[in-house]
């Protein structure tokens, strides 16, 4: 457990070897904070670290290491893992704190969760890489965490909403993930705070021009002036399902769909806020 500090582990432990697993444990969680080359990462988590499950000192494995990374944006260790390990990098490990294991996808929701967009391209590179492309399709669309975490039962684009990461949500989408969380966007739009509202936005545009139809939204029909102004006429009278989509979203799906650096690179008059 890297975030107990090692002066409250032996309260948390029940035996020398338990408490030696969780030592070894939080040095290489320190290694790995401070940046440390990645050969000798790899040299300490094969030869020095391991974790307690069932009893029993295991192992260390690579998917532990990832969270590491993941955590501390050791961008060249994440690169080595998912280059040297594959999909196997990305497998869920035991949750420390019950027996259950920690997530299905907990590598997507910590990356979002971080926003560390660098890896998380790593990552979905890697799934894309796949023999059977129904494997990381599924993968991108499970949920992380356990029951008593707050990513507990959302998937990574739900979460990617909910945190307002338009780059991370941008990525996922372009990949395959579902645009399916729209009425969390728009809910996140109106609660969120004003120095927020912007990328909040665009995670509600980019959720837009991955949906493959508009569904009507209740919301929008309560308060159908109040989302006039913040969508436009053109966005708002399609989400209700009283007009085809505007020319210019039309043609951003279809560049959306190409690349992430496509939207990026446009100038600021062709990005899909102004189609409002």
């Amino acid at each position: 457990m890297p975030w107990v500090l090692s002066s409250q582990m032996e309260h948390l432990s029940s035996s020398p070897s338990q408490r030696q697993c969780e030592q070894s444990a939080f040095s290489f969680y320190c290694a790995v904070r401070e940046q440390l080359p990645v050969w000798l990462l790899e040299d300490m988590r094969t030869m020095e670290v391991f974790c307690w499950e069932d009893g029993h000192p295991r192992a260390f494995l690579p998917s532990k290491a990832l969270l590491y990374a993941l955590v501390h944006d050791h961008q060249d260790y994440a690169r080595y893992l998912l280059h040297r390990y594959s999909v196997s990098a990305l497998r869920a490990s035991r949750c420390s704190f019950c027996c259950c294991r920690s997530s299905d996808a907990p590598h997507l929701s910590v990356a979002v969760r971080y926003n560390r967009l660098s890896i998380l391209r790593m990552i979905v590179e890697t799934l894309r890489d796949c023999e059977v492309q129904s494997e990381w399709q599924d993968y991108l669309e499970r949920c992380g965490g356990c029951s008593h975490v707050a990513d507990s039962g959302k998937t990574a684009v739900q979460l990617a909403v909910e945190l307002s990461r338009p780059d991370c949500l941008l990525l996922l989408l372009i990949h395959g993930a579902q645009a399916d969380c729209l009425d969390a966007a728009l809910q996140r739009l109106v609660s969120c705070d004003p120095m927020e509202r912007p990328h909040a936005q665009r995670c509600l545009d980019f959720l837009l021009l991955f949906m493959p139809k508009p569904l009507a939204q209740q919301r929008l029909q309560q308060e159908p002036q109040h989302w006039q102004s913040l969508l436009g006429n053109e966005v708002f009278s399609w989400l209700c399902g009283q007009a085809p989509p505007p020319l210019l979203l039309q043609s951003l799906r279809c560049l959306a769909r190409s690349g992430p650096d496509q939207i990026s690179a446009l100038p600021n008059f062709l990005q899909p806020h102004c189609w409002q």
